[in-house]
């Protein structure tokens, strides 16, 4: 999934409206309220769907949400979410989006919306995408239908804006490789060329035996060779530790075996 997904970065920038005929590779629509938010939405929002594999029916559901700044100078910035397979709404309305649920008592009705003054769409144009397929509002008619590339074709006007890849939780496991990819394509003067800056991740996943080992690490180890440990409560916690983390393995092969 992490080398097909700049393929999206290019997709949404060569784009078709959504009255466009049907063999196009990308629907959009203009959203210019929200059920639940009083009053104009802080900037302009835009929903849609990429085409990102035609073969498997592969499609790729966005919010582009323009910066309340500056659109010629302000970043774009590609946000994914953790999860594993979580929709991006939730960056959207409870960590970096220009709206948050109102927290209260549910009432029957429909949620309500509040202005969020710290959004990063202060500063920033953010394309959130539903990712990988099978995501939020993201669907594939075929279970291979992984592949996620072509929004900058459908919005050019965007290329010479600084460009960021982000995400957080487990997209810190493939963040860094889209980014990586990105930056090859450019290398290769793959067309569109965007102006990557970099990328950012917010308490990321890189993997389990490293996020976990580490904390214990820094607990007991103080610092020391804890390959070889000389120090005896070090080198108990790393015992601890190992073993552990092979029976919690070991419930996770039986899951998989037997719950598929």
């Amino acid at each position: 999934m992490a080398l097909l997904l700049p393929l999206i970065v290019i997709c949404i920038v060569s784009g078709v409206t959504a009255d466009a005929n049907a063999d196009a590779p990308m629907t959009r629509t203009h959203v210019a309220s929200l059920p639940g938010f009083d009053g104009a939405l802080p900037s302009r929002l835009e929903t849609g769907y990429v085409t990102v594999d035609e073969v498997n029916g592969g499609e790729l559901f966005y919010y582009l949400i323009e910066s309340e700044g500056d659109l010629g100078s302000d970043p774009v910035l590609l946000w994914l979410t953790g999860g594993d397979r979580c929709s991006v709404l939730s960056a959207l309305f409870f960590e970096i989006g220009p709206m948050k649920l109102v927290i209260e008592p549910y009432n029957g009705g429909l949620p309500r919306l509040r202005y969020h003054p710290y959004s990063w769409t202060k500063v920033a144009n953010i394309l959130f995408v539903d990712s990988p397929m099978g995501a939020g509002f993201s669907f594939s008619r075929d279970p291979n239908g992984y592949d996620v590339s072509e929004w900058f074709d459908g919005h050019p006007e965007y290329l010479a804006n600084p460009f960021y890849v982000g995400g957080d939780s487990i997209a810190g496991r493939f963040v860094p490789f889209i980014t990586e990819k990105i930056s090859e394509d450019i290398e290769a003067a793959v067309r569109p060329t965007l102006n990557l800056k970099g990328y950012l991740v917010g308490n990321p996943v890189t993997g389990e035996s490293i996020d976990n080992k580490s904390k214990m690490i820094l607990e007991h180890c103080k610092g020391e060779d804890y390959d070889k440990p000389k120090n005896l409560i070090c080198r108990q916690a790393m015992a601890r530790f190992n073993e552990v983390q092979l029976g919690f393995l070991f419930i996770l092969v039986l899951l998989e075996k037997f719950y598929p």
